[in-house]
């Protein structure tokens, strides 16, 4: 049985500035930042995040992580970082054209634990909003470092348009950039490591350049040509909850599920989970316990509790959910606990 205080719980976010960032994160999204501070992310669930209140309040997930061990973090090793990390995103600049590593890289070049698969869901995008996404052709490694040296790189680059409600995959070794007039929700592997291609000849903080890693790069880049795009997501309902499965993945779940005031239960499946509330209020509950979530504040439930009451507060009210699944079954269980077609099913699934 799971811990008497156990309890959905709301999370502080980390807000870091950002030479590309803006302030729609704290003029929209409820950040806070010493005012003309340009806020590029704000990470929102993450290791060092601390909890907002409550029989936890102001330990950190790491330290919940110990003290709570797979009661938090279900199949999840609780030695291991808190296996999500999830952030809001403010493009007002383009970022630097990048890869991440897999997990092998990371593990044999970098000695950490992990690399970097991630996915993103757009929340806003001026009109001609665009990302950098793959090849437009096959490359490859020569061509790729000879085009790096005579500036010619931005040839081989594949623009994508970006439009709000959109969502990408982007599987580590995937050529990528968030270009500017983007807000975005991203969920990824617990990992910071991220190989700079191009940077825009930007200046970081201390008036330097900051680094690039072509090299590094050149190792984990795919170079075959992409034809990756906004994915088709799946709409279904279970348990009276209207939800949008948007990534299915190895390493993470994102969900989209729609609320009205009647609290509805949403099983947990064996992993802790990740809620973003989106622009109005919501309320979790379990066990006797409850928090309210301001629009676009944060909530960690621990797998222990099995199953999570979720209700609206606010008029169009939804939330984005994040978990690490204990396996690619995870999914399609859910699916069949829903009656979703199979072929529907399969087809999306095939996208990853």
């Amino acid at each position: 049985m799971p811990s008497t205080s156990l309890a959905p719980f709301a999370i502080e976010p980390l807000e870091r500035e950002a030479i590309w960032g803006g302030h729609a994160l704290v003029e929209r999204y409820g950040k806070h930042a010493p005012a003309g501070t340009t806020i590029g992310e704000s990470w929102e669930c993450w290791d060092e995040n601390r909890v907002r209140g409550g029989a936890f309040a102001g330990k950190t997930l790491a330290e919940l992580r110990a003290e709570l061990g797979q009661e938090l973090t279900g199949h999840a090793d609780p030695v291991a970082p808190f296996p999500l990390l999830t952030k809001l995103i403010d493009a007002r600049h383009s970022l630097s054209v990048q890869v991440h590593p897999g997990d092998d890289y990371a593990r044999r070049v970098e000695h950490q634990p992990n690399g970097k698969s991630e996915c993103w869901y757009v929340l806003e995008a001026e009109p001609d909003a665009r990302i950098v996404l793959g090849w437009n052709r096959d490359t490859s490694r020569g061509e790729y470092l000879e085009r790096i040296k005579d500036g010619s790189l931005g040839s081989l680059l594949r623009h994508v348009p970006a439009r709000p409600g959109d969502v990408f995959h982007l599987p580590a070794g995937t050529l990528h950039a968030i270009g500017p007039g983007i807000v975005l929700f991203e969920v990824q592997q617990p990992s910071d490591l991220t190989y700079r291609i191009f940077d825009f000849n930007r200046l970081g903080p201390d008036g330097k350049p900051r680094p690039l890693h072509v090299e590094k790069a050149a190792d984990v880049l795919d170079f075959k040509e992409s034809s990756a795009g906004a994915l088709q997501t799946l709409r279904y309902q279970l348990h009276g909850l209207k939800r949008t499965v948007l990534v299915a993945e190895e390493y993470f779940i994102v969900e989209r599920v729609a609320l009205d005031d009647e609290f509805r239960g949403l099983d947990l499946d064996g992993s802790p989970l990740a809620v973003l509330a989106l622009s109005a209020p919501i309320e979790l509950e379990a066990r006797g316990f409850s928090v309210r979530l301001e629009p676009y504040e944060t909530a960690i439930v621990p797998a222990a509790l099995e199953t999570i009451m979720v209700r609206a507060v606010g008029a169009d009210a939804a939330m984005l959910t994040a978990e690490p699944p204990a396996d690619r079954e995870t999914i399609e269980r859910r699916f069949s606990r829903a009656a979703v077609p199979f072929a529907d099913s399969t087809a999306f699934l095939a996208q990853f």
